[in-house]
Formats: structure tokens, C-alpha cells, sequence
């Protein structure tokens, strides 16, 4: 009997994803557990398995697709079997199933199946207002009068109402896309992948947040200094391009700390503030898709090197669109370096439902007031954006004053373990 293979159940909230690549062709013969396609979903591109051996009968999506949790991707069967030309839709029992993922069925727990159809529930119809005669032209017309809302006086349905209810619907007409506006030529790019999980994210953030944003600067030419003498070390010793990424992280987790709030999130059903005392930090990566952020884990007990590596591991792997979706979840606190792009100081947008984001600017040379002495310093911008639902402005300037302490002084950084 073939068997449908509908979009799984990846977790995480993922309730879409866009068809990228089919690795696989009608009449192809596949193994189980054998990849058959490529879905972006939630910033991240993987590889779909194939849950039973057999030949592929039909592929319903194209490229491109965008395709819904428990729509049906292909049909496997063996050979001489045929299946439907159309998507096949979900049974109603179907959607009473233990969802299925990628790693199998989910455990039904306590669930108890039985086979006896459940007793449909009696509910007191309403009472309807319509005169005899407009109850005999409904019947006549064939149309449930119980399913009208009736726009006469006190809700008594009219004859207008129900004539109404007659009427084919009309199919939407398909959207004419002008190709140029009042004032010239225009292009139009469809919304999806990583720029659409981005946009739903940050008006997420928008609208659940109080965001407010302090910025300071950090005189930095003593970390510079640091950096240029064991940079060198790292490549030739750990095979690590170092920057300054791992000392940010270290000194951010330092202030976090002392100043715990800005390691929290908000659950407003319970009204609480829940404080996280572990230290995941999200470092945002510019791809050509898009913005994505992989996480950091326990960033607190690893060494400057070792957090190195992991940047440039997860780096490399969102860009080629490999990161695993594990690498993209449970960050604390996030932190995005546009100064590798030429920015100074920016408005950065909470990554949700963090309760902070720092925002790093391009590191430059400035002349600076230091010990009553002007002198050319290198100077670091930092843009803090918190939610001022968990904490208040004293707390977030007593977090950026720490910060900017410890980059100033790396040796405390390089103390931390």
C-alpha cells in the first residue's frame, strides 16, 4: 500500500517551510531514512528523510513551495502501484494522531484510543427568527436557514438573506502586478525564507516589547593591542581566525552576571520575570538570504579560543545554510556586530522573547580625553536596546558601565573562566 509522506513535525514552533531542492525524481527507488528533500524553515535549510523504502509514485510541491506541517510532500510505493494526481487531504482522524517527526512517532503518554465513535454533542439550536413564509422559501431553495444571520429588525432573516445565500461565490480574480507605478518602473520580490521569518520575528518583538536604547562608547586600544599579539597564536596553534566577537561575548557575560535582568525574559500570563542563570548568546550572522543567529551555549565556561572556533563554525554553517536548528535556539542574549560592515551606532531590535540586545559598532580611531591628556584612541560604539517592561534604565546603564570596564581592561577577560 503506498504511503504519504506529509511534511513532518521538526519542532521548535515550525509550522511551515519552503521547498528549496527535491534531491530525488518521480519513479527514483529510495532507501528508508534516505534524504528526498531540502526545506527552509525557521533560518535554517534540512534534509527531509524518507520514511519507508520503496519507489517514488508522485511529488506534489515544486521548488519554491511553501508547505504546511502535515501537508503531504510524496507518496512511496512499490512498484506498479499508482498514486492519487492530487495532494491526498487529511482524513479528519488523522488530525487526532500523535504527531510524527523526523525521528519517529511522539510517545501517546496517557492518551487512550477508543473504537467507539464519540457521542456527538447536543447543543440547543438557536432560535430563528423568519416568518412561515420566508421558512418555506429557504426550504424551497434548498438553503439552511439555521445558517443565516438575518439583517432584519432584531435579527429576523429576510427574504433578501436568504436569496443571498443562493448566489455562487465568485472565485477571486487573479492579481494583475503592475510592473511600474506613478513615478516609473518598479521590481517586486516575494517575501519568504529567511527575510519572512525575520519580518514576523521583529514585529513580533515590536509589538511585545518596550524597547529603549542607551549608547556609549568603549575605549578599546589596549583590547586591540591584546588581539594583534595572540591572534597569531590562534591561527597558527588552534587554526582560529580570532576577532573580537569572543571578548565581547566574555565581558557581556561578565555584566550579565552583576546584572541579571538583562539575562531574562518576560511570561506575562504568569506576570512573572523569569531569569535565566545560564548564558547562551546569539551572534548574528549577515548571509546572502538574510540575518541569522546562532547561539553560543554555556557561553560562561568556555575559554576566549574555544568560543573562536565556534563562531567560525557556526558562522561557516549559516552561511552554506547547514546550521542545525539546535544551534538556533535558547539564547539569552544576543549580540549583533554591524561595525563589520562600516556602522557606528545603530537601533538594534530585541531578538524576542529575549530582554536585551547589544549592538556593536566599527571600531575607529578617535582623539580621546584620557588622563588630562588628548591622545588617539580606539574607540569602540555600543548601542544597548532592553525591554523596559523588565527592567528599568539604572539597571541597564549600571550593565553597559561594566561592560565597557571590562573591555577596557581585557586582562579582566581573559581572567574569567
Amino acid at each position: 500500500m503506498p504511503t504519504d509522506f506529509r511534511f513532518p513535525d521538526l519542532g521548535e514552533g515550525v509550522t511551515e517551510g519552503e521547498l528549496k531542492k527535491w534531491l530525488v525524481k518521480e519513479g527514483d527507488l529510495v532507501k528508508q531514512d534516505q534524504a528526498i528533500a531540502e526545506m527552509e524553515t525557521d533560518k535554517a535549510v534540512v534534509e527531509i528523510p524518507s520514511p519507508a523504502a520503496g519507489k517514488v509514485l508522485r511529488l506534489y510541491h515544486g521548488e519554491g513551495d511553501t508547505v504546511k506541517v502535515g501537508e503531504v510532500l510524496a507518496t512511496i510505493g512499490a512498484e506498479g502501484e499508482e498514486a492519487p494526481k492530487e495532494a491526498p487531504k487529511p482524513p479528519a482522524e488523522e488530525a487526532r494522531k500523535p504527531s510524527v517527526s523526523v525521528v519517529g512517532e511522539l510517545p501517546e503518554g496517557d492518551i487512550v484510543v477508543s473504537s467507539k465513535p464519540a457521542p456527538a454533542a447536543t447543543v440547543a439550536p438557536a432560535e430563528i427568527l423568519a416568518t412561515p413564509a420566508i421558512r418555506k422559501l429557504a426550504k424551497d431553495l434548498g438553503v439552511d436557514i439555521s445558517s443565516l444571520k438575518g439583517s432584519g429588525p432584531g435579527g429576523r432573516v429576510t427574504e433578501e438573506d436568504v436569496r443571498a445565500a443562493t448566489k455562487p461565490i465568485e472565485p477571486p480574480r487573479p492579481r494583475k502586478q503592475a510592473k511600474f507605478d506613478l513615478y516609473g518602473y518598479i521590481d517586486r520580490e516575494q517575501v519568504k525564507g529567511i527575510r519572512r521569518s525575520t519580518a514576523k520575528k521583529m514585529m513580533e518583538s515590536t509589538l511585545k516589547t518596550a524597547m529603549v536604547t542607551m549608547m556609549d562608547d568603549a575605549d578599546v586600544t589596549e583590547l586591540v593591542a591584546l588581539r594583534e599579539r595572540i591572534k597569531v597564536v590562534a591561527m597558527e596553534e588552534r587554526k582560529v581566525k580570532l576577532t573580537y566577537m569572543p571578548f565581547i561575548i566574555k565581558a557581556v557575560v561578565m555584566a550579565l552576571k552583576n546584572n541579571p535582568y538583562l539575562n531574562a525574559s518576560l511570561d506575562e500570563e504568569a506576570s512573572e520575570i523569569i531569569i535565566k542563570k545560564y548564558y547562551n548568546i546569539g551572534v548574528a550572522v549577515a548571509t546572502e538570504e538574510g540575518l541569522i543567529v546562532p547561539v553560543v551555549k554555556v557561553a560562561d565556561q568556555k575559554e576566549i579560543m574555544d568560543i573562536a572556533a565556534e563562531i567560525e563554525e557556526l558562522s561557516k554553517k549559516a552561511a552554506e545554510r547547514k546550521v542545525d536548528l539546535g544551534d538556533l535556539k535558547g539564547g539569552t542574549f544576543t549580540i549583533t556586530n554591524y561595525g563589520a560592515l562600516g556602522g557606528t551606532y545603530g537601533n538594534p531590535i530585541i531578538n524576542y522573547p529575549e530582554s536585551a540586545i547589544l549592538g556593536v559598532g566599527r571600531i575607529r580611531e578617535m582623539a580621546w580625553v584620557k588622563n588630562g591628556q588628548v591622545l588617539p584612541r580606539k574607540i569602540m560604539p555600543l548601542s544597548l536596546t532592553w525591554d523596559h517592561r523588565v527592567l528599568d534604565g539604572a539597571q541597564a546603564a549600571k550593565f553597559m558601565g561594566e561592560l565597557v570596564r571590562y573591555l577596557e581592561n581585557p586582562e579582566l577577560v581573559l581572567a574569567m573562566h
